[in-house]
């Protein structure tokens, strides 16, 4: 038996619970504000659902196996609790957010051997607390390494597409590329299908470009072209679909702003280069709340 604790079960995190609950040989906690009863999530190969532990307090509980961290980037303190009493000598611990950042609040409290960075893409909804609309399967790219490898083994029962990479900087800013571009439809509040008007979608190209200038900089390898990619998958995605920080933003709440946006602009002025469109996207998003 593998004993797995998801803190933050949202959108993607509650996605990630059900499918890891579908193998018996797993016993799956999450850990939550708000309890439900299970797991119910609309995928692309049918209904699933699932009853793993609800836990509301990290009271009572004891280390796992894995412990996935799926809360926003803006929460990171709230992890802070659940993983004192999560996290024992032999637990690895898997983040999966966005952003390029995924290890760095945790460096001293996780030995890095057992700290494992994801990148994930799998288009997920939450319409209530435990109910998922989960869009595409998806795939997640963890670094190679023991620690990755057996990370992608909890999900081989499962149609999400798990690949472990060795260059996971690429991977993780080629990620960003396609989330800065989501600033727009934030901006806008407008879904996907913003991308297939002409203006919008020059925006976005210009976001995207300046994330690839940086990336560069940190050492990722990024095609001419990235900007363009990303437009052509925002424009081949369902016209309905709706991002997080559009989400966060339409519902009001916090947004991971920083993670997405504002960390161009950080590195981008460390490595003196400018980044305008993103510069402006973070200051009229960050107004739109005041």
């Amino acid at each position: 038996m593998t004993s797995i604790a998801v803190i933050g079960p949202g959108a993607v995190g509650g996605t990630l619970a059900a499918w890891l609950a579908q193998k018996p040989e797993h016993a799956v906690t999450v850990c939550v504000r708000t309890p439900f009863e299970a797991l119910a999530v609309e995928t692309p190969e049918g209904p699933i659902t699932a009853t793993p532990r609800v836990a509301v307090s990290p009271e009572g509980l004891t280390p796992v196996d894995w412990v996935l961290v799926t809360t926003k980037t803006y929460d990171t303190d709230a992890t802070w609790a659940w993983l004192d009493a999560l996290v024992g000598p032999q637990t690895r611990v898997a983040v999966l957010r966005n952003g390029v950042e995924h290890t760095a609040p945790f460096a001293d409290r996780i030995a890095a051997e057992r700290l494992v960075p994801a990148v994930v893409d799998i288009p997920a909804e939450r319409s209530a607390p435990g109910r998922m609309l989960q869009r595409r399967n998806g795939w997640i790219k963890v670094p190679a390494g023991a620690a990755g490898e057996a990370f992608a083994g909890l999900f081989a029962h499962t149609p999400i597409a798990l690949e472990v990479v060795d260059d996971f900087t690429t991977e993780a800013w080629k990620k960003l590329a396609l989330n800065c571009a989501g600033a727009v439809n934030a901006l806008v509040l407008k879904p996907a299908g913003i991308a297939h008007d002409d203006g919008a979608a020059q925006v976005m190209r210009s976001l995207v470009r300046e994330c690839v200038a940086v990336g560069r900089a940190e050492g990722a390898d990024l095609s001419d072209d990235l900007a363009d990619q990303v437009i052509a998958g925002y424009r081949a995605a369902d016209p309905g679909s709706i991002n997080s920080l559009h989400a966060d933003r339409a519902a009001g709440r916090p947004m991971e702003l920083d993670a997405r946006n504002g960390v161009i602009v950080r590195r981008g002025a460390f490595h003196g280069i400018a980044t305008p469109a993103n510069a402006m996207v973070v200051a009229l998003l960050n107004a739109a709340t005041l």
